[in-house]
C-alpha cells in the first residue's frame, strides 16, 4: 500500500497539534498551569512521533521521543516545567516545525538548529529532575513495582474499522519493558463460519512493574472507547485492583481521546479548492434565479399563479443556501490570532518589556481569504504597538503604572462587518511631534485639525515620528501599506489615541470577499457596481459646484470641500453621448471614500441596492485600473465593479487632489 497518500493528513494535524502544544507551554510560562495543559501537550508529542515513524521521519520521531520523555516527567509528577525547561520545549517546537515542512517540501534538514534542540534537551535530561511538590502529582507516578502489570486487552470491530492496528499497541508496550504477550481466540465453541467484520482475537499481556502506568495509558489512548480494557497490578497492595477502561480514560485520556472522537465524527477535512468550486456553483445559481426573477416580472400574475409562487420560493431557498455555503468559507478568528501570544513573548524578551496580551472574540468568524490577507497587517500593528507604544518597565513605574504592559486584541460583529481592535496601554501618540514632523515633510495638514486628522497623518508613506529605527520598525513605518493592504480588501482603519494612556486601531472588514453589497449606476447604455461600504452619499450638483482646474482636471464642491470628479464614461473609454440622445437628465454624483480620500463619481442614473456575487476578473481575463472585479445582472449582462482607490491613483486625480 502506497502510505504517501496519506502524507497531508499527517502534516495538516501534525501542524494542528504543534499549535496546540505552543500554546500549552504559553499557558504554563504564565502561570496557568494544570494537569490537564501538561497532557494536552504530551499527547500531541505523542501523535506526532507515532505518526513520523509510521512513515519513516527519523528526524522527527527521534526528537519528539525526547520530548515526550520530558513531559513524562512532568505529567507523573517527576519534574516541574520551570521557565527553563518551557524555553527549552518550545525551541523544540520550533525546531519540529521546520523539520515537518522539510519532510514535506523534501527541503533539507537544519541539522544545526535540530543539534541545538536535541543537546538542549538531553541535557535537561541528564540533569537531576526538579520533584513536583504536590501530594496529587506525585500519586500519578503510580507504578507496580512491587509485581507486574496485567493487561488484558479485547478489541472491538469498530477499533479495526477506524485503521487502528493492535499490533502498533503492542509494539509500543514491548519499547517500556519485556512483554508478554498471549493471544486469546474468542470464538464459541462449536463455531463454523467466520463473519469478516467481527472481532475475536484478544490478549492477555504483562509488563515489569516498573513500567509506569501512565505509560500504559497513553498506549491505549486512542482506542479506550473501543476496546474492553482491564489493566491490573499482580499484587493488590501495589495499586488498585482493577482499573476499567472507563476509569482510564478519564484519569488519564479521556479528555483528548473523547474529544478527538467527537472532532472527527462531527467534521471532515475538505480541500479550499472544493469549496470555493461548490461556492463558485452557488453564485452561478444566485444569478441564473436572478434572470428567472426578472424574466418572471412581465408575465400575468393570475395566469401565472403557480410559477410565480415557485420562483418565490426559489429564491427564498436560493438566498438560504447562499449563506449556508458562505459559512463553510467562515473561520474564526482566532486562526489569525492564535500566532500572536509566540509572537508578543518573544518580542517583549528580546526588548526588555513586560507584556500581557489580552483576546477577546476570538470566535468571531470572518471569511478565510480575509483572515489569511488580515494577518500581516495585524502583526505589523502589534509589534509596533510593543516596539513603540508600550515603555519599558522602569519608564512604567515611574509613570505610576503597572509595569506589565497590555496589548489586546479584540473582534466583533457589526452589522455585515467585522471590528478588529488592536490597543496598548503605553505612552499613546504625541501630537505636537507629528505635526512637527509633517511640517518638515511638508505635508498638508488642516487649519485646526482635530486629533483624528492629526493621527491619520501617520499613514503618509515613510512618516514616522521614531528617534531611531529599530530592526522591528517605528510608528508610522508601513503604516501607509497597512492601509492600503486593509483597503484591497474593503475595509478602513482609524487611530484613535490618548497621550501617557495608549492607543487603539480599529480596522473594519467586510464578512467575505465573496459577495458585496454594491449600488448599481448606469453610465451611457453600460451598468457598474459601486461597493456601498465606500459610498458616502450621492447627490445632483448644480454647474456653478463643477469647477475646471489644472488644465482639464475638474472639481466637485460638496460644502466646504472640493472634491475630484470623475466621469466614469471617460474613465472607461466608454462613448460619450449627449445626456439628451441617451435619455438622461442632469447627471449625478456619487460621493466615495478609499484610502482616506473622498472623490465624487459621475454617473447618469442610479438603479439600485442589492447583493452581487464578485467575479474574479484578473483571473479570467486581466488586471484593468479602476476596476476590482465583475459581476452578471440579472439580465445576464456584466457589470465591472468599481475599484475607487485604483481611480483615487491616476495621474488625472493627482492634479485635481
Amino acid at each position: 500500500m502506497d502510505i504517501t497518500r496519506f502524507h497531508a493528513a499527517f502534516f495538516e494535524e501534525s501542524r494542528e497539534g504543534l499549535d496546540a502544544m505552543e500554546s500549552g507551554l504559553l499557558a504554563l510560562e504564565s502561570g496557568r498551569s494544570d494537569a490537564e495543559t501538561i497532557n494536552v501537550i504530551f499527547r500531541a508529542a505523542h501523535s506526532i512521533k507515532g505518526g513520523a515513524a509510521t512513515f519513516g521521519f527519523t528526524a522527527v520521531t527521534d526528537l519528539t521521543h525526547l520530548l515526550e520523555t520530558l513531559l513524562d516527567e512532568a505529567r507523573s509528577g517527576r519534574r516541574v516545567l520551570d521557565a527553563e525547561a518551557t524555553g527549552v520545549l518550545l525551541l523544540s517546537v520550533d525546531v519540529l516545525r521546520g523539520l515537518l515542512a522539510g519532510c514535506e517540501h523534501g527541503d533539507a534538514i537544519d541539522q544545526a538548529g535540530l543539534t541545538r534542540a536535541r543537546s538542549s534537551l538531553e541535557q535537561l535530561l541528564s540533569g537531576e529532575a526538579k520533584p513536583a511538590a504536590t501530594h496529587v502529582e506525585a500519586e500519578t507516578a503510580t507504578t507496580a513495582a512491587t509485581g507486574d502489570w496485567r493487561i488484558n486487552f479485547t478489541p472491538a470491530a469498530s477499533l479495526f474499522m477506524s485503521g487502528n492496528d493492535p499490533l502498533r499497541i503492542l509494539r509500543e508496550l514491548g519499547s517500556h519493558g519485556e512483554l508478554g504477550v498471549t493471544c486469546l481466540d474468542q470464538r464459541l465453541p462449536g463455531f463454523s463460519e467466520m463473519d469478516p467484520y467481527e472481532a475475536y482475537l484478544a490478549w492477555d499481556l504483562t509488563l515489569p512493574g516498573s513500567v509506569p502506568r501512565s505509560a500504559i495509558d497513553e498506549s491505549f489512548a486512542w482506542v479506550a472507547d473501543e476496546c474492553e480494557l482491564t489493566i491490573e497490578a499482580a499484587r493488590a497492595e501495589a495499586v488498585p485492583a482493577v482499573v476499567s477502561a472507563e476509569a482510564a480514560t478519564e484519569a488519564d485520556a479521556g479528555a483528548i481521546a473523547g474529544r478527538r472522537a467527537s472532532d472527527h465524527d462531527n467534521s471532515i477535512r475538505v480541500a479550499v479548492a472544493k469549496v470555493d468550486a461548490l461556492i463558485n456553483l452557488v453564485g452561478e445559481l444566485v444569478i441564473t434565479q436572478a434572470m428567472l426573477r426578472q424574466r418572471s416580472e412581465h408575465l400575468d400574475p393570475v395566469a401565472n399563479e403557480a410559477l410565480l409562487s415557485g420562483l418565490v420560493q426559489l429564491e427564498r431557498n436560493t438566498r438560504d443556501l447562499q449563506e449556508s455555503v458562505m459559512g463553510v468559507r467562515m473561520l474564526p478568528v482566532e486562526f489569525a490570532f492564535s500566532r500572536f501570544p509566540r509572537m508578543v513573548r518573544d518580542l517583549a524578551s528580546r526588548l526588555g518589556k513586560k507584556v500581557h496580551l489580552r483576546t477577546s472574540g476570538e470566535a468571531t468568524e470572518l471569511d478565510k481569504g480575509v483572515i489569511e490577507k488580515i494577518v500581516d497587517p495585524l502583526v505589523h500593528l502589534v509589534r509596533n504597538a510593543i516596539d513603540h507604544g508600550l515603555e519599558l518597565p522602569e519608564e512604567r513605574r515611574a509613570a505610576g503604572k503597572d509595569e506589565t504592559g497590555t496589548i489586546t486584541l479584540t473582534a466583533a460583529h457589526q452589522g455585515g462587518h467585522i471590528i478588529i481592535e488592536i490597543g496598548d496601554d503605553g505612552r499613546g501618540l504625541d501630537r505636537e511631534r507629528i505635526l512637527r514632523k509633517a511640517a518638515e515633510r511638508n505635508l498638508h495638514v488642516p487649519e485646526n485639525p482635530t486629533d483624528a486628522q492629526v493621527w491619520d497623518l501617520v499613514f503618509a508613506p515613510g512618516f514616522s515620528t521614531a528617534e531611531k529605527l529599530t530592526d522591528l520598525s517605528g510608528r508610522g513605518v508601513g503604516m501607509d501599506v497597512v492601509r492600503k493592504n486593509i483597503a484591497a480588501l474593503g475595509g478602513q482603519v482609524e487611530i484613535r489615541s490618548q497621550s501617557g494612556a495608549g492607543s487603539t486601531i480599529s480596522i473594519r472588514l467586510p464578512l467575505t470577499l465573496a459577495i458585496v453589497d454594491g449600488m448599481s449606476v448606469a453610465v451611457g447604455d453600460e451598468v457598474f457596481i459601486v461597493p456601498l461600504n465606500i459610498v458616502i452619499e450621492s447627490l445632483q450638483p448644480a454647474t456653478s459646484d463643477v469647477r475646471t482646474i489644472a488644465g482639464d482636471a475638474r472639481v466637485l464642491r460638496v460644502r466646504e470641500d472640493y472634491l475630484p470628479l470623475v466621469n466614469l464614461a471617460e474613465q472607461y473609454g466608454l462613448p460619450v453621448a449627449s445626456r439628451a440622445d441617451a435619455g438622461h437628465g442632469h447627471p449625478i454624483a456619487v460621493v466615495v471614500e478609499s484610502d482616506g480620500r473622498r472623490l465624487a463619481l459621475e454617473v447618469d442614473e442610479l438603479l439600485g441596492q442589492h447583493q452581487v456575487v464578485v467575479k474574479n476578473l484578473e483571473a479570467n481575463y486581466r488586471r484593468i485600473p479602476g476596476v476590482s472585479g465583475a459581476t452578471i445582472l440579472g439580465d445576464g449582462r456584466v457589470a465591472l465593479i468599481v475599484d475607487a482607490s485604483g481611480l483615487a491613483q491616476s495621474p488625472r486625480l493627482a492634479a485635481a487632489a
